[in-house]
């Protein structure tokens, strides 16, 4: 929603228009308004005018953004029913959830090699924005039974409050007994280096856990931004490792045949002699 139009006159202007006449003192002001240079009288009455009509756009810009908020709303709906279906599908597809955070490269970045086993039991992941849109969104993880923790969803959401001021909270994760990756996560990084504190989480689960800032939160957009709109692209994106290798491989081809043809014209030269 486009914010209220706060009056740009400068004070001077503002001056000049609050002392605009009544019926009464109509004459002293013709008076004084005499007393004005023409140029600077013409530009006063410009910038009052300019103020009315910034003061109309700003007007429609609030009633745009009042009608594309149900625009927003209409179409969220009218995708539901196919949200659900893709997620159908996916469930069908082993290793899709994790597949596709490794081929993000700011998720990717967040997965170590425990996360990324914990991650190999997420069966699917749903994005729910709330009512009015604004106001906040909700991001769905279901799991199948694992060794790690014990919860079948975890959940993390992301509000705004009235006053515009962000906030998060997640579900408490029911870790089994030795398998909180959030503490083997902190120690890792306590012996790597004490320096970085309050920075991006060093792990996909520090990041489900942490609520330090929710206004920064970039993890949290990137999914439902990013790849909840289309996890396809990602799930397909190729092996990096893979095309090295075929690259290689037809380096390799095309110097031994390189070595086949020198030998060739080697040959027919002794023939000749």
């Amino acid at each position: 929603m486009a914010p209220k139009h706060q009056s740009s006159l400068p004070p001077q202007a503002k001056k000049l228009k609050k002392a605009r006449p009544t019926p009464a003192s109509r004459p002293d002001e013709a008076s004084a308004s005499s007393n004005l240079p023409k140029e600077e009288k013409e530009q006063q009455e410009a910038i009052e005018h300019i103020d009315e009509v910034q003061n109309e756009i700003d007007r429609l810009n609030e009633q745009a953004s009042e009608e594309i908020l149900k625009v927003e709303q209409k179409y969220n709906k009218l995708r539901q029913p196919f949200f659900q279906k893709r997620s159908e599908l996916i469930a069908k597809i082993p290793n899709f959830g994790v597949t596709t955070f490794v081929n993000h490269p700011q998720v990717s970045a967040l997965l170590g090699e425990e996360n990324e086993e914990a991650l190999h039991y997420l069966t699917r992941v749903e994005v729910t924005e709330f009512e009015d849109i604004k106001s906040g969104y909700r991001i769905d993880f279901y799991f199948d039974e694992n060794p790690y923790f014990k919860n079948k969803i975890l959940s993390k959401e992301f509000h705004l409050n009235e006053s515009g001021d962000p906030s998060s909270k997640s579900t408490e994760i029911k870790w089994k007994s030795g398998k909180d990756l959030t503490k083997r996560s902190s120690q890792t990084q306590n012996k790597a280096s004490r320096k970085r504190q309050h920075e991006e989480p060093e792990s996909f689960f520090t990041w489900f856990t942490d609520h330090s800032d929710a206004g920064a939160d970039e993890l949290g957009e990137v999914i439902k931004d990013d790849i909840w709109p289309n996890p396809l692209q990602y799930y397909l994106v190729p092996d990096m490792d893979d095309e090295e290798g075929e690259g290689e491989e037809d380096d390799n081809d095309d110097e031994e045949e390189e070595g086949l043809e020198d030998t060739d014209e080697e040959g027919d030269e002794d023939e000749g002699r």
